[in-house]
């Protein structure tokens, strides 16, 4: 979940706004909507990002007819926080944009390493069949999916496994895109070719692949925040990736502790390459820099 530009801005081609509504957030505006994001999502953007913000703002004031920025900020304050308009908000001001097979090295770890190595547990009775894992920030699904294809193709006997894959997310629209196991060719674009013959299926007259029940009955998908306690778990890895890098330090800290406690002993966690939680996982024994496992 990340705040991006918009390619307009990338060409230096300037919005078309609405007669009637205002171009830009001053200051005071842009302040008060900081605020507001941090409090609700962890992130602390850059008052540098002002048209930006301006821009994606704009758009939910011509939805819900409000006069202007300031306008349509108090009418978020009055909100109940599980009005509709909120995941509106959010939608706008945040970019989901991910693909299968991501991190392509800590792919090849899960599904050449770790897994074969929890068959062998099985096989030796020092574990059970039950695999349990958490796709935190998820967006519209692709690392839940891609776990998905790694244990239907290394766990031999996946079928007399009891997995369950939890993907959640702030944004309830990417969950319920996630929902759907439908996948565009630009997420598609890491996936062998042999695990799209096996795990998908085109979808006839358009460039879309749906995932197969063989992946679909591991996963499931819900809202979350990560400010909020984790309810579900313990989970036997944790998937926490390109997200905590736009987290302020005091947020992170916050989310950083349910992450944690959400992790059986043992367990382990997959950070993304510059997530920066090295001060908070310092109990953890770090195996790579971006694996992490929980003591016993």
């Amino acid at each position: 979940m990340t705040l991006t530009d918009f390619p307009a801005a990338t060409l230096g081609v300037a919005p078309v706004v609405p007669a009637g509504l205002p171009v830009e957030v001053t200051d005071h505006e842009m302040a008060r909507y900081i605020e507001l994001i941090y409090e609700r999502t962890g992130i602390r953007i850059s008052p540098q990002k002002k048209t930006l913000l301006s821009n994606r703002v704009r758009r939910r004031l011509k939805e819900t007819g409000a006069r202007g920025f300031t306008d349509y900020y108090n009418h978020l304050r009055r909100l109940r926080p599980n009005d509709p308009e909120w995941e509106a908000f959010l939608q706008e001001i945040t970019t989901h944009e991910t693909f299968l097979f991501r991190d392509e090295g800590q792919w090849e770890w899960f599904r050449n390493e770790y897994l074969p190595g929890c068959a062998a547990g099985a096989r030796g009775g020092s574990r059970s069949r039950q695999l349990r894992i958490w796709s935190a920030a998820c967006s519209t699904g692709d690392e839940a999916f891609t776990a998905a294809c790694c244990i239907a193709d290394a766990l031999p006997d996946a079928p007399q496994w009891h997995v369950r894959i939890l993907g959640t997310d702030i944004g309830t629209g990417a969950v319920e895109q996630a929902g759907t196991g439908v996948f565009g060719e630009r997420a598609m674009k890491l996936v062998p070719e042999s695990y799209r013959r096996r795990f998908f299926r085109k979808l006839a007259g358009a460039n879309l692949w749906q995932a197969c029940p063989v992946l679909t009955r591991m996963v499931a998908f819900r809202q979350h925040n990560l400010l909020d306690p984790m309810r579900d778990g313990p989970f036997d890895v944790v998937f926490l990736k390109n997200v905590l890098i736009y987290f302020a330090p005091d947020s992170k800290r916050r989310a950083m502790e349910h992450v944690r406690s959400a992790i059986r002993p043992g367990g382990l966690l997959v950070s993304g390459p510059a997530e920066g939680i090295g001060e908070h996982v310092k109990e953890f024994t770090r195996l790579r820099p971006w694996l992490h496992r929980r003591p016993q």
